[in-house]
């Protein structure tokens, strides 16, 4: 995409952290603006700050594990501002524990948000947007969570695996058929971002912080504290516009941590390696 001016951006997971940066950049590049989260009060509160800069705005409460919820943001978005170009699934929710010990209501919720929002929004707006005639371009929020195992994170892991190899489908299939729609996915590192609170959200209410006495929760801890001195989102928001607006496909916001994760993923394969954490990763010890 070249032109942003005018053109209409939605954005998942926008009340705050990547999402609003991200709607941020859009605004301040022109665009017209469409904000989905479940955060309906903390929603408001941005798109009245965004519509404050002069922006166009339309905020959308949205469940986005919800086909139908999807479908409502897209007709929504259409019936407002009649076509979509850039679309970034980009809501996100952590749930910490050990895979055998999480329950069947925390794996759908997790991979819910993560992984079938991001099926939603794939299935629900590309259609529209290749119909429109207009350039596009779709923006999949992984992690690189996606390049290194996951313990005691195991939900999280499994989706943003699955939103990798998802979007580099879709990137093939859509050049494949020369569509003037492409697609990027951002495999962000540490960010400032208010996921270490997502539970906060979880159906049924929050689960109890637990006391930082075991291994496993110490390892918790000490992972919330990396992201929270994280990179800020509106760098983020920077990266993923240029990707944009260049056509590339992966958008490292750590370079550092896109070779050392995938080398070491990789190389522990090719020498019949079982799995290991990377180096500078929070062990259940509670060491790097």
């Amino acid at each position: 995409m070249k032109v942003f001016q005018d053109r209409v951006a939605v954005v998942t997971g926008a009340a705050s952290g990547m999402g609003l940066a991200m709607a941020a950049r859009f605004a301040a590049e022109g665009m017209k603006v469409v904000l989905a989260d479940i955060e309906a009060e903390q929603l408001t509160a941005a798109a009245q700050q965004l519509a404050m800069t002069g922006a166009q705005v339309l905020a959308m409460p949205t469940d986005v594990s919800q086909l139908s919820e999807i479908e409502r943001l897209a007709d929504a978005a259409y019936d407002r501002f009649g076509i979509v170009n850039v679309l970034c699934n980009n809501a996100g929710v952590s749930m910490e524990g050990r895979s055998w010990a999480l329950s069947e209501a925390d794996w759908e919720w997790v991979l819910g948000v993560d992984l079938w929002s991001v099926v939603h929004g794939i299935r629900t707006f590309i259609p529209r947007m290749l119909a429109g005639g207009e350039e596009g371009h779709v923006v999949n929020t992984s992690s690189t969570a996606a390049l290194f195992p996951c313990p005691y994170s195991a939900p999280y892991g499994l989706a943003k695996h699955g939103v990798l190899a998802l979007t580099e489908a879709l990137y093939l299939e859509l050049h494949d058929q020369e569509a003037k729609v492409s697609a990027s996915v951002l495999i962000p590192g540490p960010i400032n971002t208010n996921i270490n609170r997502s539970a906060e959200h979880r159906p049924g209410g929050a689960v109890p912080e637990p006391e930082p006495t075991t291994d496993l929760e110490r390892m918790i801890q000490d992972v919330k504290r990396l992201l929270t001195g994280g990179m800020d989102p509106a760098e983020v928001a920077d990266k993923v516009f240029c990707a944009i607006r260049d056509d590339r496909f992966y958008i490292f916001t750590h370079p550092e941590l896109q070779h050392g994760q995938t080398t070491d993923r990789v190389d522990r394969m090719l020498r019949d390696l079982p799995p290991s954490l990377p180096a500078g990763l929070p062990t259940k010890s509670g060491t790097t």
